[in-house]
């Protein structure tokens, strides 16, 4: 077997994909995930390809459980989302997509850091077009800003690999830690990706923005290679746990109170995020088993909620909670497709994201984080309100809205890609041991026993209760036309007007200095006219016996200079 990277037939075949058209397209794009899959299922546990590179030792391919994994979830995804999008006709979308995944599997299979950064900016650089393909102007400026950050977390973790060089440290990617030179660096690099609060709103702003394709992809891939990245070089970082914690609070009163649906389920995302940082923060096997399994059931539910909302895009052109709603009457399949997300992100015994997220928040019991245990069963209540409820309610349930008439089902394809999604979030939920027997350390976590059951579907009750309570009061925050303000409000509103007030109120300033700075230049021309004129020093003759004295005194200054 060829030992090369599991991303080349990915990526190989996203360039034959954009010279070719119709159905030869659609078979090229169907099959590369199938091919690419099956080639990186001959591959060994322990392969690791070697190379070098101006004296630098690289790893461009290491397998092992943990990278084995991520590959066979982003094929998964690669697949389903592909079959999402047979009935779009966007080359650059399909280009796209498919090195953009192929991008993801490199760098979960990169084995030192050089290679992972390569990987990292292609990331950045395939993902943004899916954004910018929508062509609206929104679509356009929230891309820029998307790419901002991406390449920005980039040269954070090369210039935090460079600092690793610079000391003699190995650059292969195992564990790292904060201490390492260069740690901090590629950690806020991995934090960027990863959503981090404050650092999370290229996330927020970028995917809603996204083509419904471009949303199913963008869900599946980048922040997944971030959560890998971080199990994989700061596992048992315990600030991680602190931050993972706020993570999965903070996003639940942004997503209540949010109107699109799709930016709920943004903020979802990273809610779901902080389930799995708080396991790499933990860093134990259970932890560690627990942050991997949610990111890979994550990426199924997550998707499949992404997809029934593309597919509501796709039929109405709406995507705002206000304008929806009735659409179960049009559009049952979707609607049913859509509610098995929301039981698996909201973790219904018998669905996916049960058997992961309870690992997780027995680790954190197990470990004695107390507070932090009691902070993931709120935001496990949280995720039902604004993901479990929310979107399927507003969008298919909530009135009769002005779309129902002229509605219809899905797409057929996207029916099949949803269907898909679906049977795995179920058949994961009912038999988690195919899902355990991936996972990078042997385990013998039963999710299924009386404790675990009760406790989950009494939060499950209570959260239902609560909305219920919440919207006959008419206390439950109201769909509005409305913008939130989130972190972004610091560097979209406030920097910009405090930069033009600065310049605003330095203007006298900078007129006096640009004022001066001109006086002089204009000063020092015509001092040098005046001696290069007919009548200046310098052009007058000057004897040769003038000339000679003077070589003859600086040469001996030299000399007196090099002998003292």
């Amino acid at each position: 077997m060829l030992e090369f990277s599991p991303a080349f037939p990915l990526i190989i075949a996203a360039l034959v994909a954009g010279f070719t058209r119709g159905r030869v397209r659609a078979v090229v794009m169907l099959a590369a995930p199938i091919l690419s899959g099956l080639n990186l299922m001959a591959m060994d546990s322990g392969l690791l390809t070697h190379a070098e590179l101006f004296g630098l030792p690289l790893t461009p391919v290491r397998v092992d459980k943990l990278s084995m994994l991520f590959g066979i979830l982003f094929h998964i995804a690669a697949f389903i989302g592909v079959i999402y999008a047979l009935n779009q006709k966007d080359p650059i979308q399909d280009v796209a997509a498919l090195s953009y995944a192929g991008s993801a599997v490199g760098a979960v299979f990169a084995g030192d850091l050089l290679t992972l950064f390569v990987y990292w900016e292609l990331l950045a650089l395939t993902s943004v077009f899916l954004i910018l393909a929508r062509r609206t102007p929104r679509a356009l400026a929230a891309g820029l800003r998307y790419l901002i950050m991406q390449v920005g977390s980039g040269v954070l973790l090369l210039v935090g690999v460079l600092v690793m060089i610079a000391v003699g440290h190995d650059i292969s990617f195992n564990y790292i830690g904060l201490d390492a030179p260069g740690g901090l660096l590629i950690f806020l690099a991995f934090g960027v990706k990863s959503a981090f609060p404050l650092l999370h709103n290229w996330l927020t702003d970028g995917y809603p923005e996204a083509t419904p394709v471009g949303t199913v992809f963008l869900s599946a891939f980048t922040t997944k290679v971030a959560v890998y990245s971080l199990a994989r070089g700061f596992a048992g970082t315990e600030i991680l746990v602190y931050i993972g914690a706020l993570m999965t609070c903070f996003p639940i009163f942004y997503a209540v109170i949010e109107n699109d649906l799709r930016r709920v389920l943004a903020y979802s995302m990273i809610n779901q995020i902080g389930f799995m940082v708080v396991g790499v923060g933990i860093g134990t096997e259970l932890a560690l088993n627990g942050a991997v399994a949610h990111a890979f059931n994550d990426v199924l539910f997550k998707g499949l909620l992404m997809m029934s909302m593309g597919a509501v895009l796709h039929v109405t052109g709406e995507m705002r909670g206000s304008e929806l709603g009735g659409l179960y009457k049009k559009m049952p399949k979707t609607a049913v497709l859509c509610m098995v997300g929301a039981a698996s992100i909201s973790a219904f015994p018998l669905f996916s994201g049960f058997v992961s997220k309870s690992m997780v928040v027995a680790a954190a019991l197990k470990e004695g984080y107390n507070g932090i245990w009691l902070m993931l069963l709120f935001a496990a209540a949280g995720v039902f309100h604004h993901a479990g409820i929310k979107i399927p309610f507003f969008a298919f349930f909530y009135k009769d809205s002005k779309f129902v008439k002229e509605a219809h089902e899905a797409p057929t394809n996207m029916l099949v890609a949803m269907g898909l999604a679906a049977t795995l979030c179920i058949g994961i939920g009912c038999f988690p041991g195919f899902l355990y027997d991936l996972l990078p350390y042997n385990t013998d976590f039963t999710p299924y026993d009386v404790s675990h059951v009760l406790s989950q579907l009494q939060l499950l009750a209570f959260s239902a209760l609560a909305f219920t309570w919440l919207k006959l009061a008419h206390i439950y925050p109201p769909e509005l036309k409305s913008i939130n303000v989130d972190a972004e409000w610091l560097y979209r509103w406030v920097l910009p007007r405090w930069t033009v007030a600065l310049r605003e109120r330095l203007a006298p300033t900078d007129a006096w200095l640009r004022n001066w700075a001109v006086s002089k230049v204009f000063g020092g021309i015509r001092m040098l006219k005046t001696q290069h004129d007919i009548y200046g020093a310098m052009a007058r003759a000057w004897p040769i016996g003038n000339m000679v004295m003077w070589v003859a005194v600086l040469l001996g200054a030299m000399l007196i200079s090099f002998y003292m």
